[in-house]
C-alpha cells in the first residue's frame, strides 16, 4: 500500500466505516440485523416505578385468542402477577428483547401469568418463533386492553402484581433478564 493511501486510510478510517454503516442499514436483508443488534447493545433493564406514581389496573376485562385459537378472557390473571407485551416480527427493537423475554419466561412461566400480545397473522407469528427457537405464549387482539394497558408503541411490557398494580412499564428494548427485573418478580411471587 502506498504511503498516500495509508494517510488517507488513517484520516478517514471513522467515515469510511460510518458510511458503511449506512449502506448497510440501506440495504433490506442487512437492515434488521443491524437494528436488532444496536436495541440490544443499548437495551438497559426496566426500572420500578415509583410507588407514588404507580396505578393500579382495576378493569380485566379484555379478550384475546390464543394460538389454538380460542377466546381468553385476561380477567383469569386477576390476583396473579402478569407480564404482557406488545410486540411483532417485523420490529427491531422487540426482536431485540425476545431472546431475555424467552429466558424470564422458562424461569417463570409457573409463578407468573405471561401474554406476548400482537396483531399480526398466526402464520407470520408461527414461522418467526420457529425460526427464532422461541416458544412465548402468544395472543391475538380481539378487543381493545383496558385504558391503563393502552400502547402505541412496539414493544411495550408491563409488570403487574396480584393486586392489579403496575410496577414496570417499559416502551421501547429493554433487558427483560436483569438481576433488577428478577428480584423484582421475586418479590412479587412471595406471600
Amino acid at each position: 500500500m502506498t504511503k498516500k493511501k495509508k494517510n488517507f486510510l488513517e484520516k478517514h478510517w471513522s467515515n469510511i466505516l460510518f458510511g458503511l454503516l449506512i449502506v448497510l442499514i440501506i440495504i433490506p436483508q442487512t437492515r434488521q440485523p443491524i437494528q436488532v443488534f444496536l436495541n440490544r447493545v443499548i437495551a438497559f433493564s426496566p426500572s420500578e416505578i415509583d410507588e407514588s406514581d404507580r396505578e393500579t389496573l382495576k378493569d380485566y376485562e379484555w379478550y384475546f385468542k390464543n394460538e389454538d385459537n380460542k377466546t381468553v378472557n385476561f380477567a383469569q390473571s386477576q390476583g396473579k402477577p402478569v407480564l404482557v407485551n406488545y410486540w411483532a416480527t417485523w420490529c427491531a427493537p422487540c426482536i431485540a428483547e425476545m431472546p431475555d423475554l424467552q429466558k424470564l419466561y422458562t424461569d417463570y412461566k409457573d409463578e407468573v401469568d405471561f401474554y406476548f400480545i400482537t396483531s399480526e397473522e398466526p402464520k407470520v407469528v408461527r414461522s418467526f418463533l420457529e425460526k427464532e427457537n422461541l416458544n412465548l405464549p402468544v395472543y391475538y387482539f380481539l378487543s381493545s386492553p383496558p385504558d391503563m394497558l393502552k400502547s402505541s408503541s412496539l414493544p411495550t411490557t408491563f409488570l403487574i402484581d396480584a393486586e392489579g398494580e403496575i410496577i414496570m412499564k417499559k416502551t421501547g428494548a429493554a433487558n427483560w433478564y436483569s438481576k433488577t427485573v428478577r428480584s423484582t418478580i421475586d418479590k412479587l411471587k412471595k406471600p
